[in-house]
């Protein structure tokens, strides 16, 4: 029945308030939600299938078995119009599903959980053996029941859920893994919405819970004092001070893609700021002056073509990519040229390679991030360089599958119309 519905649904004939099927738009989102997991579990079988068939291939190809399967999480990836790293992820799930975790499989195929449910249980069970691990499947969703019960768990109910059947199997295992995790804690920086940044670091949990009180307890403080700033300004500011000594004039090296025109004022075009993104012109402005009245910034300006919004080239006539030419292909691309993929770039590539005479050049180089490059390097991918006023190279995967990437247009160009 449902399934007319969805046909014919354009919803209510006129603007007014027509409450005279609630039930059954209810009933229909819950229906489209069930329909929304069991195709998202559909394709991680598909992934998984394709993972599959390709590690035959190269090993018939006598490829070695630690590069076989290379670049099929990239394949998925543009595929499913989603970052290399989110391929990654779900390729990972749907072969742990599809060889360790039935149960949870199956649920996930008959749209009963999210994928981001699945990938709890996944997660939460990493650090047990085979045996341990189906054990928690068979628990969490063996039989109907248990099923029902996985089904109306919350996310955070389910992550305690399965972490406390991990640890019943093998506390041993539980306690390494939490050592390892510790071992790997980080800081890392990505773009927020409008101008902002967003600081994120992965601490034991002792020591983030010691901060995060830290800082709560000094705007409490501060708030009892009569401070007009919300409580979370006061701690994001506090959190400044204590690691800078200073709000007011922050330490940086700017490196703006910018015309002359934007920094005195004359123009209000954005501004590109490397390792966060596109800034408008009055923060350009802000920050340059801020820093460099304290003495604490230098300022790196390139310019672009005003005809066709591309950086001053420079070409070298090495194998690798250094200097000038390095710098300026970072800027130009300012992030990993594979659709999709917002990753910092970490390699300078030749689209052509050298192995085929292609050039150490403006043109025959592009940005990538370290897990597209080795990706390319698979059997079956083609990468190359495109001529155009504006660089553009064009891949070709194995799955025939063809894309084309666009250097990401620069600060204050407006690209002309097609004739």
């Amino acid at each position: 029945m449902w399934v007319e519905q969805l046909a014919t649904y354009d919803g209510p004939d006129d603007e007014g308030d027509d409450r005279s099927d609630d039930q059954g738009r209810v009933r229909l989102l819950r229906a489209l939600e069930r329909l929304t997991c069991a195709a998202d579990g559909l394709k991680a079988d598909l992934a998984a299938d394709l993972d599959a068939s390709v590690r035959r291939a190269d090993q018939a190809r006598g490829i070695p078995t630690a590069r076989q399967g290379l670049g099929v999480a990239h394949e998925i990836a543009l595929a499913r119009r989603e970052s290399p790293h989110r391929g990654r992820r779900h390729l990972g799930l749907a072969r742990i599903l599809r060889q360790e975790m039935p149960c949870t499989r199956r649920a996930f195929r008959a749209g009963q959980i999210t994928e981001w449910k699945a990938t709890i249980v996944a997660r939460e069970t990493a650090c047990l053996s085979l045996a341990d691990r189906r054990e928690v499947d068979r628990r969490l969703a063996g039989d109907p029941a248990r099923l029902a019960h996985l089904e109306n768990l919350s996310e955070r109910r389910l992550e305690a859920t399965a972490r406390g059947l991990a640890a019943e199997l093998d506390a041993a295992a539980c306690v390494l893994r939490r050592r390892i995790a510790e071992s790997q804690r980080r800081v890392t920086l990505r773009p927020a919405p409008d101008t902002m940044a967003r600081l994120s670091a992965e601490l034991p949990v002792a020591l983030g819970v010691a901060i995060y009180k830290s800082l709560s307890d000094a705007a409490d403080s501060a708030r009892a004092a009569g401070d007009p700033r919300a409580r979370g300004q006061v701690m994001a500011d506090t959190l400044g001070d204590r690691v800078l000594g200073t709000t007011a004039a922050v330490p940086v090296m700017i490196e703006l893609v910018v015309s002359d025109e934007v920094l005195l004022g004359t123009r209000e075009d954005s501004a590109h700021l490397t390792d966060h993104g596109t800034i408008p012109a009055e923060l350009a402005r802000e920050i340059a002056a801020r820093a460099g009245a304290a003495g604490l910034a230098r300022l790196r300006r390139l310019y672009r073509s005003p005809h066709t919004g591309q950086l001053v080239a420079l070409d070298s006539r090495g194998r690798h990519f250094h200097g000038g030419l390095a710098r300026f292909i970072r800027l130009r691309d300012q992030t990993c040229r594979t659709p999709w993929c917002d990753a910092p770039i970490r390699h300078l590539d030749h689209p052509e390679p050298v192995t085929a005479d292609g050039p150490t050049s403006y043109d025959n180089g592009q940005g990538l991030c370290e897990a597209c490059n080795y990706a390319k390097e698979a059997a079956g991918w083609r990468v190359r360089s495109v001529p155009g006023p504006v660089h553009t190279v064009e891949i070709h995967t194995p799955g025939g599958q063809v894309h084309r990437s666009q250097a990401p247009p620069l600060p204050g160009h407006v690209p002309k119309p097609a004739a």
